[in-house]
């Protein structure tokens, strides 16, 4: 991402109800299948604003991975030295085995080969340690908002699956998220595509950029967040969420 988009986020993902349900959510899906303790280690890769690691580090030590100068310039203003990590080559720096947790929300689309990223996971991670995974979802709502974040793709179900063959993980979840808003995500998104092409907008006007009303944007985080939980395997999503325990 570039440095405009890094101020955008800073400025809204506190309180808006997509960035802040997905790190409830995610944190919902940890305390289910293995409760972090004090002495657990969490990595979370492509920190960004380092805003998910700061809510873990209450309940385990957090470790924050990035390699955007924008993102480090702001870990280091939230983090210890020691806590913020920068890739060696293509490669975390440290030790097989040496975590319990390994966190990338919103993260494998930025990454050419996000298959790579993954057999990662699977070295950093400890047996039995957990991988929690969220993605965008659905090439058909490919828009300015996936250039602008400079994305390789969205996912479906299957293709965020094959990443995590049984052989090496036990998946305790994979489902769609953000079920209810897919029919007005698609609906906006490809309006905006007309406008931009017939040179009646711009991304400047983007939804994504400003919170809503107070009243939405608290009841669309219940939403986002309440069906996150359920087993019912949904058709599709605006996102992805899925949770692997490392064999």
């Amino acid at each position: 991402m570039n440095a405009e988009e890094y101020a955008n986020l800073d400025r809204v993902e506190g309180a808006h109800w997509y960035y802040a349900g997905k790190r409830q959510f995610v944190r919902d899906w940890l305390r289910r299948v293995r409760p972090p303790q004090p002495g657990d280690v969490l990595l979370d890769c492509g920190a960004g604003t380092g805003r998910f690691a700061l809510e873990m580090a209450a309940a385990c030590r957090v470790l924050v991975l990035d390699d955007h100068a924008e993102a480090l310039q702001l870990l280091r203003t939230r983090f210890q030295p020691e806590q913020i990590l920068s890739l060696a080559g293509d490669t975390v720096p440290l030790p097989d085995g040496s975590l319990e947790y390994v966190t990338a929300l919103d993260v494998l689309e930025h990454v050419p080969d996000d298959a790579a990223v993954v057999r990662g996971f699977h070295r950093l991670l400890k047996p039995g340690g957990i991988a929690v995974v969220t993605v965008p979802a659905g090439q058909a709502l490919w828009s300015d908002w996936d250039v602008a974040l400079h994305h390789f793709r969205r996912y479906d179900r299957a293709q965020l699956r094959a990443l995590f063959p049984a052989s090496a993980w036990e998946l305790a979840y994979v489902n769609y998220t953000n079920v209810l808003a897919y029919p007005a995500v698609w609906a906006v998104r490809k309006w905006r595509g007309l406008r931009r092409r017939l040179g009646l907008g711009s991304a400047a006007a983007r939804t994504e950029d400003r919170l809503p009303p107070r009243w939405l944007n608290s009841l669309l985080r219940a939403v986002f967040v309440g069906l996150a939980s359920w087993r019912v395997p949904f058709p599709c999503g605006v996102s992805l969420v899925l949770v692997a325990r490392r064999k």
